[in-house]
């Protein structure tokens, strides 16, 4: 198997592990696979996400806990599209991803997609979530 070479880097302000943990219990074969954190005396506030390596589904993402503050945040131009396999399993991650966030289009029956939906997380990151077949 050929090593992923592009991966998705999520940079937070403060909720980068809150994030990968509330992830990692929504998808299967799921989980943080390391995480370096700030020390006394560094950039970032003690204990916070300096790297974060985490899977979902077996792809592999990153995160960090940015130290600065910035003037933007996560947009609906880049989200994650997530391909289902049954209505059990879209049901299932737009109940979970949309708690806390906002519906961008509710679930429903597309001409693209059986059933579709796309939501924005309680963290501002967007998911499209498509049953398709």
């Amino acid at each position: 198997m050929s090593q992923q070479k592009i991966t998705t880097f999520l940079m937070f302000e403060g909720r980068a592990e809150e994030a990968i943990n509330y992830y990692a219990s929504i998808f299967e074969n799921a989980g943080i696979v390391h995480i370096q954190r700030y020390g006394p005396g560094e950039a970032g506030p003690e204990g916070s996400v300096f790297h974060a390596t985490f899977r979902l589904h077996g792809q592999q993402f990153m995160a960090i806990d940015s130290p600065a503050k910035h003037g933007f945040t996560f947009t609906p131009a880049i989200s994650m599209w997530v391909d289902c396999e049954t209505e059990a399993e879209v049901e299932k991650y737009f109940g979970a991803l949309s708690e806390g966030g906002a519906v961008l289009m509710p679930l429903g029956a597309y001409p693209f997609a059986r059933k579709f939906a796309w939501v924005q997380d309680k963290f501002g990151v967007t998911w499209q979530l498509s049953l398709s077949a």
